[in-house]
């Protein structure tokens, strides 16, 4: 009978490793498709303008440097785009093993739900200058950091049958 329980526990391990490796691969796919989606002038518009973004060389700041919205909703610059790649290819690459994907996981969750709160307020919502995190960023940032946090340490937490305070 206990080894039978055994089996069980492992199968909703590997079942909750495989989610959780899928989170990342998913997240990292999304986030690496926005990037350079971002540097495509065809995806990317700058409201009451015929431009489709501000060019490097004649933005006054790096802020402005590529400033547009993506698909008309996400306001991006280089800077943000090349951020966004990063954590697309951080994302896949953390896929190759469930420790990895939980690792980016977590790390995403922690890391995208600050920045969907610094979206949020008026003073802190171009990162100081660097990268626009308003508008339909912060609905962005803040979904997937949910989606990040539930399989991250809510769902190993259930499977474990442990508090998520002790699971972190």
């Amino acid at each position: 009978m206990t080894g039978e329980i055994a089996s069980m526990d492992a199968m909703k391990m590997e079942r909750t490793n495989i989610a959780e490796r899928y989170c990342a691969l998913v997240l990292g796919i999304a986030f690496l498709i926005l990037g350079i989606a971002g540097f495509i002038p065809a995806l990317v518009s700058v409201p009451g303008a015929n431009a489709s973004y501000i060019p490097a060389d004649v933005a006054p700041r790096a802020y402005s440097a590529g400033f547009g919205y993506l698909f008309g909703i996400f306001p991006t610059n280089f800077l943000h785009n090349l951020v966004h790649c990063a954590v697309g290819i951080f994302g896949i690459a953390s896929y190759t093993t469930a420790s990895s994907a939980r690792v980016f996981n977590r790390f995403f969750a922690v890391s995208y739900i600050l920045i969907a709160l610094l979206g949020a307020i008026p003073a802190t919502n171009t990162v100081f200058g660097l990268m626009p995190i308003f508008g339909g960023n912060v609905l962005l940032n803040g979904l997937t950091a949910v989606a990040a946090l539930y399989y991250g340490i809510i769902l190993p937490a259930k499977v474990n049958d442990v508090g998520v305070s002790r699971n972190i």
